[in-house]
C-alpha cells in the first residue's frame, strides 16, 4: 500500500511546508480507453463489470509511485455502455483504475462530451463518489475558478498540474460547462495564475497532435516551446494513439525540463501498428530543503502492451508491462507481436533513424 501523504490544494494562499521529506516520484499512463469489445469483455455473468485482470501486473509498479495520471479517455455516462465513436465506460473501470494506483484522472480530451453534457457532469459527480481527484474539465465556471490548476502537496514538493485538448470532436461545450482547449492566451492567463500558488514544478497535461503520427507536429512544437519559455517543466501529450519521442533538455549537466510529446495508448482495442500498447512516463524530482528550488533528477520511461485473449465470444485484455523480469506466458504469436512493439516503440521514443 502506498503510504504517502498527498494534499489536494484549492486556496489560493497556500502555507509553507516544513515536512523534511524532499523526493517525488511520478507516473503517467497515456490513453484509457474503452472500447465496446472491451466492455463485453469485462461482463461478468451477474451483469456487473470486473476491469481487475487487466492491471494486475501493473499494479505494484503503478502505486511503488508517490503520484499516478492517467488520461481517462471516455466518458462515465451510464447505460446503454458504448465504444467509438461516442464512450460510455461502467465506473467500474475508473474504480479498477483507481485501486490499481492511480491518483489523478486527466479528462481534457476529444471525447470528453461523447454523451454531452449529461455525460460530462456524471463522469465527475462517479469521479468525486470514488475520491479521485481529476481536472481538464468543470460543471460550471465556478469549480473551475475553485479548482483550477490542480494543486496537489505530496512529500512537501508542490505541483501545479493543468490539463488542456485540441477539441471535442466538434461538439460543442454548452454552458454552464467547462471543456479545457488548447488556447495561447487563456492558457498564458493560466499559467499566471498559477505562479501565485508558488509552485516548485508545473505540469501541462495535453490532448494534442495528429492520430497515428509518431513525430511531434509543427504545432505541438510551438505550442510546447510556448509553455516551456513560461515556466512549464514538464509536457506530458496524449491523443495519436502511438508514441512519439520523448526530449529532454539539460542546462549543466541537470535535467532542465523534459517533454513526453505522446504517451500513447494505455489501454485500448485499437490493434493497427504501434496503436496496441504506449509508454509510462516516470520522473522523480528532489528538493533539498523548503527553501531550495525543485529539481528534475530523473526521467525515464518504460513500455506496456496489450495482450488479447479470445475467451469463447468474449475478448479478454491483459496489460504486459516492458520491461520486466518475471514474464508472464505469452502464445508464441503475442510475443512476437510484443517484441516488434518494444522496438519500433523504443526506436521513436528515442529518436533512433
Amino acid at each position: 500500500m502506498r503510504t504517502t501523504l498527498c494534499i489536494t490544494i484549492c486556496l489560493l494562499l497556500i502555507p509553507p511546508v516544513r515536512s523534511q521529506e524532499r523526493r517525488l516520484s511520478l507516473l503517467f499512463a497515456g490513453d484509457a480507453m474503452q472500447h465496446l469489445p472491451q466492455i463485453d469483455g469485462a461482463r461478468q455473468e451477474d451483469g456487473s463489470y470486473h476491469y481487475d485482470s487487466c492491471f494486475y501486473l501493473l499494479k505494484e509498479k503503478i502505486q511503488r509511485a508517490d503520484l499516478a495520471g492517467v488520461n481517462f479517455e471516455t466518458t462515465l455516462g451510464g447505460k446503454p455502455y458504448s465504444g467509438y465513436p461516442l464512450f460510455s465506460a461502467p465506473d467500474a473501470f475508473a474504480q479498477s483504475l483507481r485501486d490499481v494506483g492511480f491518483d489523478l484522472f486527466f479528462l481534457a480530451n476529444n471525447h470528453a462530451l461523447d454523451r454531452r453534457s449529461g455525460g460530462l457532469e456524471r463522469t465527475i459527480q462517479q469521479l468525486d463518489s470514488l475520491g479521485i481527484r481529476h481536472t481538464g474539465t468543470f460543471t460550471d465556471p465556478e469549480k473551475r475558478s475553485l479548482y483550477y490548476p490542480l494543486m496537489v502537496i505530496c512529500n512537501g514538493i508542490r505541483i501545479a498540474f493543468l490539463n488542456y485538448s485540441y477539441d471535442t470532436n466538434g461538439i460543442p461545450v454548452r454552458e454552464p460547462n467547462v471543456v479545457n482547449l488548447i488556447d495561447s492566451l487563456q492558457i498564458l492567463q493560466d499559467l499566471e495564475l498559477t505562479r501565485l500558488y508558488k509552485p516548485d514544478i508545473m505540469i501541462v497535461q495535453l490532448h494534442w497532435g495528429e492520430e497515428y503520427r509518431t513525430t511531434p507536429s509543427p504545432q505541438q512544437q510551438r505550442i510546447a516551446g510556448l509553455l516551456l519559455k513560461n515556466g512549464v517543466q514538464i509536457i506530458i501529450g496524449h491523443h495519436p494513439h502511438v508514441v512519439q519521442p520523448m526530449v529532454v533538455e539539460r542546462e549543466d549537466h541537470q535535467i532542465r525540463n523534459v517533454i513526453y510529446y505522446s504517451l500513447g495508448n494505455f489501454i485500448s482495442n485499437q490493434q493497427r501498428e504501434l496503436t496496441d500498447g504506449g509508454m509510462l512516463a516516470e520522473i522523480v524530482i528532489h528538493k533539498k530543503d523548503e527553501d531550495s528550488p525543485a529539481v528534475i533528477t530523473s526521467c525515464s520511461y518504460s513500455l506496456v502492451w496489450v495482450e488479447r485473449r479470445n475467451r469463447g465470444r468474449q475478448t479478454r485484455y491483459r496489460l504486459i508491462p516492458w520491461p520486466d523480469e518475471n514474464l508472464p506466458p505469452l502464445m508464441e504469436a503475442d510475443k512476437e507481436k510484443m517484441d516488434t512493439f518494444v522496438q519500433q516503440a523504443t526506436d521513436i521514443i528515442e529518436n533512433r533513424d
